[in-house]
């Protein structure tokens, strides 16, 4: 049989995944004979490309789905878009914009067609490329959170909460994008790093020519000033309480009034108060039952209530101001400063906190059964560290914010009627029939009612994820809901475990009474070398089909997963997705050389030590691989099959048992290599699925349907730790003979004798062929005897020597020895002079000091070495 010499990634990825997906190997059915084992994707915009972020998401999804699959569980990896409203009308925007067309001059159901069209064009790239990595969701179960039926549950969810009284309509604080004009929620605001200027402004005290300094990095906002505050227990300004300032070129009257709150040693200690444009001064507002003044437009221009500047955009109105305060002598002074500026995600434009009228939900009696299932364990967050995240952000947590004013979404399901009242219902029928009831007019037609114009929030849709894909919503009983929920496993990303993770914990109670999943596992931020975190604007986020392309797709896999713990950052180089590749030619060349030994059927095995031995090292380390996939140790789990292929197997065993040159294998030593060679692609297959199917149909030749992917997951065996501890005392005597050649420049094909010093001769009955093959020895002797002219070392209770007579130079040997102990010697007494030095002692750091002491201890045990070594030598 002719192997190829280099492994063909490309070649082998487009085969195999093909053959799954003809096969139906990911496709999923309840099963009651089987466990079911379910993960529900984090559903990637339908704006998106892959990035490096998805690369690691998905592949530890897909490790983990791959491994429930082998182990006989009926695995179910559900896979969809997300419609991402404000994302996605941007793109549509932008594309109209191509063509000469504004949004403003297309209606509502115009603009959607459009939407729509998009979406059938661009929405599924992202999906295509995850097949490209290898991830075996299945397919025929892809759902996307705007088809009708997923909107039909995202509506009767509305509809339900607000008869719960648990969804209202009402003016407050929100996050504003005057591009996008639109509210946004937290995580789609991005902050940036920025210096800012503070402008300290004179506001005279009514009636007198006394003034007081107010610090405000937002000048342009002081014409909605409704008061300044000043800290009751400040001795500069408490006798000013209940006085009135005017405000700098408005001259317009507001009170000062006392209020903890403000920092006495922030800033000047006088903190102006604009409820309408800031959060905090909103809630100092109500408190204090304070008037609000809005001067802004929805698109950041200042309007009639500013009486200055109307018109003018936010940030020309601030430069403006400035120039007309200084000369009117209001200006005290003007600092820079470090700042951090809010801003949209998707359009980039500094957010304005805005007083408007949405949509909301009451967060607090649905928080609590979502705190308690985490807090409990009952839902565990891996690793735990995150819990006291979560307790803090659930505790405090802050009503939702559901109205979006764009198009492309779910529509609010609230119909005004004329005068104002509203009604809430799923369909216009319905709405049409409520409305008849509520105003006792039965004349009322579908033509006097008006829909909300807002779309839902995008995370109102897949808060609903791990129910709505099975149509939980639309049948509560049917046989998928009640076989794969709740789920199994989620793995995402720590940013959204707020806004998306404790949200579908709150939907899981709330409509199923259960949690939602069991397991959260979060990843860490993929960050490059110089832990910037990967972006467009950055330039430094490589392309993954770039790499996939260069690498190969195990290559990547396990380059991204080499150093991923979770819930910490990935510092991602490209020489990781290197070093997967090497490892795919480890395997590959492994594989060759067992394939290329011809079998002699008389042969006797002289391996059985070493096939015992590998036997009990791969079922030991077995045990700390399933332990690290029962502990999410993702990263973890793939170093130790690493280290068990390329220490274990390829260094250790195949050279123990490999044949001489153009020698034969028996066939006993090959069925067992053959063996563990099967056990080694069922542990690795996980991690990278396509060299391993290539192997494991290379090896033997087997029907399709008996593809690796369905393979029965390997089962914890028995360890003979005796035999584990002898082997490694092996191993070590092994090294230390090939340390002794790299340090004597002996080569590698020159044969050397060992002398053992020892009471117990028997106790390498098994292994001395095993020691005397790796490390090249024409013999072994043993005694408790002292050779002289030789190189010793240690290992347990034995001492092992190597005699150099004929091997090295002895002279030169010693010449070589003599002077490096010299320089030692040299070296201890600089040290020893440091250290006798009191001064130096009493004031050096106590890091310093020890490793001062080590530098001794280490110079004093390397004379020590030097010293035995010339003595064996004389």
């Amino acid at each position: 049989m002719s192997i190829a010499k280099t492994y063909n990634p490309k070649e082998t990825e487009e085969k195999w995944y093909k053959t799954w997906m003809e096969q139906g190997f990911f496709r999923s059915k309840p099963n009651p004979r089987k466990q079911p084992y379910t993960i529900v994707i984090p559903p990637p915009n339908v704006t998106g490309v892959l990035h490096m972020g998805h690369m690691l998401n998905n592949t530890i999804q897909d490790v983990l789905i791959r491994r429930a699959r082998m182990q006989g569980k009926e695995a179910c990896w559900v896979p969809g878009t997300d419609h991402a409203s404000i994302a996605t009308e941007a793109k549509v925007v932008a594309m109209l914009r191509e063509k000469g067309i504004q949004k403003t001059d297309l209606s509502r159901e115009e603009f959607l067609e459009y939407a729509w069209e998009w979406k059938n064009k661009y929405g599924g790239i992202i999906l295509e490329q995850l097949k490209k990595l290898g991830a075996s969701c299945d397919w025929d179960r892809t759902r996307f959170t705007m088809e009708p039926d997923l909107t039909k549950a995202v509506i009767d969810v509305f509809v339900d909460l607000y008869r719960k009284g648990k969804i209202y309509r009402g003016v407050r604080m929100v996050n504003w994008d005057p591009v996008g004009l639109t509210a946004i929620s937290d995580e789609e605001v991005i902050a940036k790093e920025t210096t800012a200027k503070m402008y300290h402004l004179r506001y005279k005290l009514e009636g007198s020519e006394e003034f007081i300094v107010v610090a405000t990095s937002r000048p342009e906002t002081i014409m909605a000033d409704v008061a300044v505050a000043v800290n009751p227990n400040d001795d500069r300004y408490k006798h000013l309480i209940g006085k009135n300032v005017l405000i700098p070129l408005l001259n317009r009257a507001i009170p000062i009034i006392g209020d903890e709150y403000v920092a006495m040693d922030f800033g000047t200690g006088c903190l102006k108060v604009t409820p309408a444009h800031d959060l905090n001064d909103y809630e100092l507002g109500v408190k204090h039952n304070l008037p609000v003044i809005d001067i802004l437009n929805d698109n950041g221009t200042l309007n009639e209530k500013a009486v200055l500047y109307v018109g003018q955009d936010r940030f020309a109105a601030r430069k403006q101001i400035v120039k007309d305060l200084e000369p009117a002598g209001l200006l005290a002074d003007v600092k820079e400063y470090a700042s951090v500026l809010q801003t949209s995600e998707r359009t980039g434009a500094v957010i304005e906190p805005k007083l408007s009228m949405q949509w909301w939900v009451k967060m607090d009696t649905l928080a609590k059964p979502a705190l308690d299932a985490v807090m409990n364990d009952d839902i565990k967050l891996h690793p735990p560290k995150f819990k006291n995240m979560y307790r803090s952000w659930m505790e405090n947590v802050r009503d939702w914010c559901i109205s979006r004013q764009l198009w492309w979404g779910q529509q609010i399901p609230a119909y005004y009627l004329a005068d104002g009242s509203f009604v809430v219902a799923p369909t216009l029928e319905e709405a049409v029939e409520m409305a008849r009831e509520k105003t006792g007019n039965q004349h009322l037609t579908e033509s006097d009612l008006r829909q909300d114009e807002d779309v839902l929030d995008t995370w109102f849709s897949s808060w609903l994820w791990p129910i709505s894909v099975f149509d939980g919503f639309k049948d509560p009983d049917n046989k998928d809901i009640n076989y794969y929920y709740p789920t199994n496993d989620l793995v995402t990303a720590p940013e959204i475990l707020f806004f998306w993770v404790a949200r579908m914990i709150m939907a899981g109670y709330e409509y199923r009474k259960e949690m939602p999943f069991k397991n959260v596992y979060l990843t860490g931020i993929v960050r490059d070398t110089q832990g910037r975190k990967m972006s467009k604007q950055l330039g430094n986020s490589p392309d993954p089909l770039d790499l996939i392309e260069k690498y190969g797709a195990d290559g990547v896999r396990t380059g991204m997963l080499y150093s991923s713990p979770a819930g910490n950052d990935l510092l991602f180089d490209e020489k990781l997705c290197e070093q997967g590749r090497n490892f795919s030619n480890k395997i590959w060349n492994a594989y060759r050389l067992i394939s290329s030994w011809e079998c002699d059927q008389t042969l006797e095995s002289p391996n059985e030590s070493a096939i015992a031995w590998f036997e009990s090292r791969f079922n030991q380390e077995f045990a700390v691989l399933e332990e690290h996939f029962e502990k999410f140790r993702i990263s973890d789990a793939l170093m130790t099959v690493y280290k068990l292929v390329w220490d274990d197997f390829c260094s250790s065993y195949l050279e123990m048992i490999k044949p001489a040159y153009q020698k034969p294998i028996d066939p006993h030593t090959l069925k067992a290599t053959h063996h563990f060679l099967e056990n080694i692609l069922k542990v690795l297959h996980p991690f990278m699925p396509f060299i391993t199917e290539e192997i494991w149909h290379e090896l033997k030749e087997r029907p399709v349907k008996d593809c690796l992917i369905i393979a029965p997951w390997p089962k914890i065996d028995k360890v003979d730790t005796i035999l584990l501890e002898k082997m490694e005392r092996v191993l070590d005597i092994v090294a230390g003979i090939r340390h002794i050649r790299n340090t004597k420049n002996i080569p590698n094909n020159k044969a050397l004798n060992l002398h053992v010093k020892t009471a117990s001769p028997h106790y390498y009955n098994g292994f001395e062929s095993i020691i005397r093959k790796l490390a090249n020895l024409e013999t072994v002797s043993y005694s408790e005897a002292i050779i002289d002219n030789a190189i010793s070392f240690v290992e347990g209770p034995d001492e092992y020597f190597v005699p150099m007579e004929g091997n090295i130079d002895v002279e030169a040997e010693k010449d070589r020895l003599q002077k490096e102990l010299e320089y030692t010697k040299g070296f201890l007494a600089s040290v020893d002079k440091k250290l006798s030095n009191e001064r130096f002692v009493s004031g050096a750091p106590a890091i310093v000091l020890e490793k001062e002491y080590q530098k001794k201890a280490d110079a004093e045990a390397k004379i020590k070495a030097l010293e035995e070594s010339l003595a064996a030598l004389a």
